[in-house]
């Protein structure tokens, strides 16, 4: 039978503190229901800045502790699937995001979904994308709100965490303490206006622990290949050294030197931006699956 973890346990903070809200062996499949990132606040397009509570926000489901797990290890995390409510809603204003400076008023948008698209408005029918934007594992030491990444996973608001993908993340605490939620219905790569089409739903995961291996940072694994996700105070800084990370890793698995891997990684792989508006700004390096695949490279 699959466990679920109801949305109403939830913490504002990955933390090594945080109580389990389930305790599951390694292998478990759950599903995890979720608020948007306004904790469902706002439901018009008439809410006001002032009539939304700021301390509720980002709310990640959990914590869900995993038997076996330990710091050292890695916690693999597949997405079997995202289930979208009937509702999204964006949000934008003064000093949010990069056109933040430029803006005078607060504005919100509600974006209702319908047959498969999200209504932006009457002439745009957006494809949706369902991704999950806050997703991790306690952190290592003091706790880190659900609006920072990290190297512990938190908001890295990357549009490659949706359904099919499977995720690693280095385990820092005993249980690796996991939880996600910040869902969204469609977001671009940055998510520049500080908000992607934010909604409620509902998630199915199933979690396992790795032994033997460990990381720094998390890993993400898709039909189309796999990335390293960093975060960073400057973007430049999260993509330098997620090219660092990927080709160290992949090195030793490799007869090449580091020179001739570099030049390889230069030619097909892709620095691509998560997002560019939390606390630290988010970067990926993205190598195919056929390069792996030539060198039968099983990372994990």
């Amino acid at each position: 039978m699959v466990q679920t973890v109801a949305k109403e346990q939830f913490f504002y903070a990955f933390s090594k503190d945080n109580k389990a809200a389930l305790r599951v062996p390694s292998g478990s499949q759950i599903v995890i229901e979720t608020y948007d990132c306004f904790q469902n606040q706002i439901q018009s397009n008439e809410a006001a800045f002032n009539s939304i509570d700021w301390n509720q926000i980002n709310p990640a489901t959990g914590s869900i502790y995993v038997e076996d797990a330990l710091p050292g290890d890695v916690l693999k995390v597949k997405i079997d699937n995202i289930e979208l409510g009937d509702q999204g809603v964006m949000a934008t204003g003064p000093g949010l995001g990069v056109m933040g400076h430029r803006i005078d008023e607060f504005q919100v948008k509600i974006i209702p979904i319908e047959e498969g698209k999200a209504v932006f408005n009457e002439k745009l029918h957006l494809p949706l994308n369902p991704m999950i934007g806050v997703i991790g594992v306690a952190p290592e030491s003091e706790p880190v709100s659900c609006g920072t990444p990290g190297a512990h996973g938190g908001n890295m608001d990357t549009t490659t965490i949706t359904t099919g993908a499977t995720l690693y993340f280095p385990i820092f605490q005993e249980g690796a303490l996991f939880g996600l939620g910040d869902l969204h219905a469609a977001m671009g790569d940055g998510e520049i206006g500080v908000s992607g089409i934010e909604i409620p739903g509902k998630v199915t995961v199933t979690l396992e622990v790795l032994k033997g291996k460990s990381i720094r940072f998390p890993f993400i694994e898709n039909e189309e290949g796999t990335a390293v996700i960093v975060s960073k105070e400057t973007l430049d800084e999260a993509a330098k050294e997620a090219v660092e990370i990927f080709i160290d890793t992949l090195l030793p698995h490799t007869d090449m030197n580091l020179g001739e891997l570099t030049m390889l990684m230069s030619a097909v792989g892709q620095v691509q931006v998560s997002q560019i508006v939390d606390p630290l700004l988010t970067a990926r390096f993205f190598v195919p699956k056929n390069v792996l695949e030539a060198y039968q490279v099983k990372l994990f």
